[in-house]
């Protein structure tokens, strides 16, 4: 895997690399925010909606610019399938990508292998939308806890070799303690002090989720809907840095 997509610095944990989302229908509306966040952020994520209303051709123009692109479409598929999807992404230039763990080992790993270093594969443990509640409904498993749900695809991504997990902040220290090192862990549901948790179930503050062990932060509407996403980013930016 390239230097680019780690996270170690001279053997030491960098610090979380914050993202921010391009959660938007247009390539006008995005590029929009990546111009009024210039010299903020260099790291975008690009998710189901902005891909499937633009396509390839954004991730092309953001890493044109200089940007560093999160791929986050969530793969879930036939190992072959994702296998080719991981190929196509990697060939896009992109930094990281998602997967649905409960995809199951093989196709986790075909993800991995379909990378072939150039890109980091992220497993999607459970959504940060879920509770327990709502798990236990949509997986069948009547008691389910999020946190073991969390911890056991957690060790299915680190068995065939993938970059991290994708996680909400309450479970980072729990995988941290566990993997150490040996997984990135990515934080979305990500929310300032005294914003709401909109459609999430469990959120927790940039600062808070750094502190935990986060390798990357995903900033949605914390920083795209505020009044002014300028000050909302530098902001964050502050908040990291005391955590440091």
């Amino acid at each position: 895997m390239s230097a680019a997509v780690g996270r170690a610095v001279g053997g030491r944990a960098a610090p979380a690399n914050p993202i921010v989302a391009l959660d938007f229908a247009t390539r006008a509306e995005a590029l929009a925010l990546v111009d009024r966040l210039d010299g903020l952020c260099r790291f975008y994520k690009v998710g189901g909606e902005l891909f499937t209303a633009e396509g390839p051709m954004v991730v092309r123009e953001l890493r044109e610019r200089g940007c560093e692109v999160f791929l986050d479409l969530k793969f879930h598929d036939i190992p072959n399938t994702v296998r080719g999807a991981a190929r196509s992404a990697a060939a896009l230039g992109v930094r990281l990508l998602t997967v649905h763990g409960s995809g199951g080992e093989a196709m986790v790993s075909a993800a991995v292998e379909g990378a072939g270093g150039r890109c980091g594969v992220l497993a999607v443990t459970v959504l940060t939308s879920l509770d327990a509640g709502s798990l236990a409904a949509a997986w069948g498993k009547p008691g389910a806890s999020v946190q073991d749900e969390v911890l056991r695809l957690a060790d299915d991504a680190r068995r065939v070799g993938a970059h991290g997990v994708v996680c909400s902040g309450q479970e980072v220290r729990a995988v941290r303690a566990r993997h150490g090192e040996s997984l990135r862990l990515l934080v979305p549901g990500l929310r300032l002090g005294g914003n709401g948790t909109d459609d999430q179930s469990r959120v927790a503050t940039p600062a808070e989720a750094a502190r935990a062990g986060a390798s990357y932060l995903v900033l949605g509407r914390a920083v795209s809907a505020a009044a002014d996403p300028r000050t909302a980013m530098a902001a964050v930016l502050d908040s990291l840095a005391a955590t440091g």
